[in-house]
Parts: structure tokens; C-alpha cells; sequence
């Protein structure tokens, strides 16, 4: 697993714009649920963008219900009404810039769960997986190499395992603006990343014991310092 490829971020005001700019000419138009969008290259001209962008905000609105890609045929409204669209596409364009609190909540509770479910669910491969993220971390840590990266690659390989591509895709979305606060905020100091070799260890020999309580109480144990971290922050 490549975290680069997860992390490109260089894009996001761009796609804000794109977003924002369909909301518009789905006003505009008084367009339907059912009702077909321009085309890529239509809209990529509109815009003023590229076609990869136009497509980029496209798949973020189709992930959140919104729009529709039918092959051969071209985008379409979803089936919602025109209020809930637009409250909710101004809700998904609030998103690009969460508060590191919720952030952190959020990640939390996805954990907790994404580890229980691995507990249960993983296979051999996904084992091998995880294995190989711990090494990983283990290495830049005790070189006393920045591991913030191989942290979340850790993570991101347990929400795999637990087999719901979901749980998969939020914490795929939530890694990127992690990372930048994680930095921001010097939140994993060398202490923690010394102990963070023990609790990685701890979950993952959980998981492989196919142990979900136990997987899900070193999770939590793992998150403590992290969490009162969040709510003391100023």
C-alpha cells in the first residue's frame, strides 16, 4: 500500500469549485432527480478545469449519493430532492477542512470497530499485511525516523482486514487531513512512538489470535493518550 497515492491533496479547492459549480447548474437548470449532467468534456470546458478534476468531484458526489454514472449513458441526479441536495453537497464541501477533534473522534470510533472486525474476519493474506506494516514501523522508529506515515499505513491495514470496504474508504478519507494535523500539532513525540511498537504488537497479535475483544481493549488502550491529547488541545 502506497500512502503517497492516498495523501494528494493538491486538488481539493479545485474540486471544491467543481462541486460547488454543479450544485449551480443543477439549480440553474431546475434539474430532476433522473436528469442527465453535461458531459465531462462539457463541464471541463465550463469550468475551465480538466477532465480528470471533473471526474474526481464527479466520483466524490457519487460516493455520497448524489450523482450517478451509468456506462455508455453519462451522469445523472440522484434520486433525492433539491434541498437535500444542496444541503448535503454544502455539507460535503465543509468537510474539506475538519477540526482535528472530530477528526479524532472520528477515527477512534472507526477503530475500535475496524479492529474487532479484523479480529474476526482477517485472512492469512491480510495477516502477512499487517505483519509487514508493523516491520515497517518498527524499523523508522527505532531508527529514530519520523513513523507517522508507517503508523497510519498500520491502521489502514487493519480497517482492510475487517472486510467492510466502507469502515475501508472513511478511514481513506480521513488519512490525509490526519497526517497534515499530526505534524501540525507534534502529536506523536518519540515516547509514543517507542510505545507504539508495544501496542501495534499487542493489537496485532490480537488479530491474528482472531481475539476481537481483545483486539478492540488494545485499540482503546492505544488511543488514550491520543484522545486526551484532542480534548486538551487549544
Amino acid at each position: 500500500m502506497k500512502l503517497e497515492v492516498v495523501t494528494k491533496n493538491e486538488n481539493q479547492e479545485v474540486q471544491k469549485e467543481i462541486i460547488i459549480g454543479i450544485k449551480d447548474l443543477i439549480n440553474y437548470k431546475n434539474l430532476e432527480p433522473g436528469d442527465k449532467l453535461p458531459s465531462e468534456r462539457m463541464l471541463s470546458e465550463k469550468f475551465k478545469v480538466s477532465r480528470s478534476n471533473v471526474r474526481e468531484a464527479i466520483h466524490r458526489l457519487e460516493f455520497y449519493g448524489l450523482l450517478k454514472s451509468r456506462p455508455q449513458s453519462g451522469t445523472f441526479v440522484a434520486n433525492i430532492g433539491v434541498t437535500a441536495l444542496n444541503g448535503m453537497i454544502d455539507d460535503i464541501v465543509k468537510l474539506d477542512k475538519p477540526e482535528f477533534k472530530s477528526l479524532v473522534e472520528t477515527r477512534i470510533l472507526l477503530e475500535l470497530k475496524t479492529s474487532r472486525l479484523a479480529a474476526l474476519r482477517r485472512t492469512d493474506d491480510d495477516l502477512f499485511k499487517l505483519n509487514e506494516a508493523l516491520e515497517a514501523y518498527k524499523i523508522k522508529v527505532l531508527n529514530g525516523e519520523d513513523a507517522v506515515q508507517e503508523d497510519l499505513l498500520f491502521h489502514l491495514a487493519i480497517a482492510k482486514a475487517s472486510g467492510n470496504s466502507t469502515m475501508n474508504t472513511f478511514m481513506l478519507i480521513i488519512t490525509p487531513e490526519i497526517i497534515t494535523n499530526f505534524k501540525t500539532h507534534h502529536v506523536c513525540d518519540a515516547g509514543l512512538a517507542q510505545r507504539g511498537i508495544n501496542d501495534h504488537q499487542a493489537i496485532f497479535d490480537a488479530i491474528k489470535e482472531k481475539n476481537p475483544q481483545l483486539a478492540k481493549q488494545k485499540m482503546k488502550e492505544h488511543f488514550k493518550e491520543l484522545y486526551m491529547y484532542c480534548y486538551n488541545l487549544e
